[in-house]
């Protein structure tokens, strides 16, 4: 399984090639369900990563408590 880092470089090159619009149909294609992959597996990766991030919280004797970060408000 490809790092995250470079998914996100291949997604980029792949959307640079989309946009320039001079693809077939049918390559344009490809790269479009190849871009869809690996941005799936991107956003997986983040959601893993954003489960283990922690937030240090100062308690009230100076001392430092690790708690869940959440994205929740």
């Amino acid at each position: 399984m490809p790092a995250f880092e470079e998914s996100l470089r291949k997604l980029e090159t792949i959307v640079e090639q989309l946009e320039k619009g001079d693809l077939s149909l049918e390559d344009s294609l490809k790269l479009f369900e190849e871009g869809v992959g690996l941005s799936t597996l991107c956003k997986q990766e983040l959601e893993a990563a954003e489960g283990k991030v922690q937030m240090l919280i100062k308690q009230r004797d100076g001392s430092l408590k690790a708690e869940p970060f959440s994205t929740e408000k």
